[in-house]
């Protein structure tokens, strides 16, 4: 019995080295599974002023204030695009076509992540450029463009608010619409034919005066910016965005965050009086404010230190918004 035992043993091991040796030879007319090939990279360019490089401030007098992953980084990972971020705090419509480098000119910073230095030429040069190459022909998916909003911040000191803006949208309409019939022709010649092109607007900060400084409302310059973006700033970039194939709009300004009504909503602060006339929410610390005030104090940091840019969780907003919008772009 023990000797039968050895023997079946012996038996059994050599029958499955037997199979595991006919397993490593490649049998005629068999082939071993093929490794899925490597997809293709897609790029995302970002172009654009301090909101293209999600600038926020790091001191609460503003004194600084750094480039972080802002809106560009969030939208690159949900469409699995690799991000070239060409933006420059500070851009202006005209900068952005004429200023040579970022910090060069004076500007910045420039983006902290995936960022696409340039020295000697412009912003939108430098865009074209890209898009030119020959080893990036074909390879753009998506461009944005967040920029226009420093030609107008110095409206909201103007003696006329309005009509400082009227004055500023004659340059903002020339130098975007260069900007971006540019980058739509670049496009084009590189074979990049379905790239589409989105414009972003500005979250309506100035509606903060309604609570910021603190003891010192100003509701009726609220009032003022609900009629700069609504009736001048927003359409005016709808229409030049919207012009080109492929091209579209985000309206950052009247979006509505979760429960509260649109960002410069004028059913919640009439555009003449600022005074509030609609839904309200209560906020720490500033008790039961217009619905439209409580997003720009939840989602910028204007209501707190007065200054323009938005925080994280607005960032990570308008990223979504652009997400939302990205497929009905044709």
């Amino acid at each position: 019995m023990r000797k039968r035992s050895t023997v079946s043993a012996v038996l059994s091991v050599a029958l499955a080295a037997s199979v595991a040796a006919i397993g490593l030879v490649a049998l005629p007319g068999v082939s071993h599974a093929a490794k899925p090939a490597k997809k293709a990279t897609v790029y995302y360019l970002s172009l654009g002023d301090s909101y293209s490089v999600g600038y926020q401030p790091t001191a609460i007098d503003n004194s600084t204030g750094v480039a972080t992953a802002g809106y560009t980084s969030y939208l690159a990972k949900k469409e699995k695009m690799q991000l070239e971020n060409f933006g420059c705090g500070g851009a202006t419509t005209l900068s952005i076509i004429a200023s040579l480098g970022c910090t060069e000119s004076g500007f910045g910073p420039p983006a902290a992540i995936d960022a696409a230095p340039y020295n000697g030429i412009t912003q939108e040069a430098a865009a074209l450029a890209f898009i030119a190459t020959p080893a990036n022909a074909g390879k753009v998916g998506l461009i944005t463009v967040s920029i226009s909003g420093n030609d107008v911040t110095s409206c909201g000191s103007a003696v006329n608010p309005v009509g400082c803006v009227v004055t500023a949208l004659g340059a903002i309409n020339t130098n975007v619409a260069t900007l971006v019939t540019d980058l739509r022709t670049a496009l084009d010649a590189a074979g990049d034919t379905t790239a589409k092109i989105i414009g972003l607007t500005y979250p309506d900060v100035l509606l903060g005066d309604f609570v910021y400084p603190s003891g010192s409302p100003k509701p009726a310059m609220a009032g003022l910016s609900v009629i700069a973006f609504d009736a001048f700033i927003n359409p005016a970039l709808n229409t030049i965005y919207t012009s080109v194939a492929h091209g579209g709009f985000v309206n950052v300004t009247t979006a509505p965050y979760k429960q509260a009504t649109a960002g410069d909503d004028t059913d919640s602060i009439d555009a003449t009086t600022g005074v509030s006339t609609g839904p309200t929410k209560k906020l720490k610390p500033y008790g039961v404010i217009p619905a439209s005030v409580w997003e720009i104090c939840t989602l910028t940091y204007f209501c707190s230190q007065g200054n323009i840019h938005a925080n994280t969780k607005g960032y990570t907003f308008i990223s979504k918004l652009i997400v939302a919008a990205y497929p009905g772009i044709a």
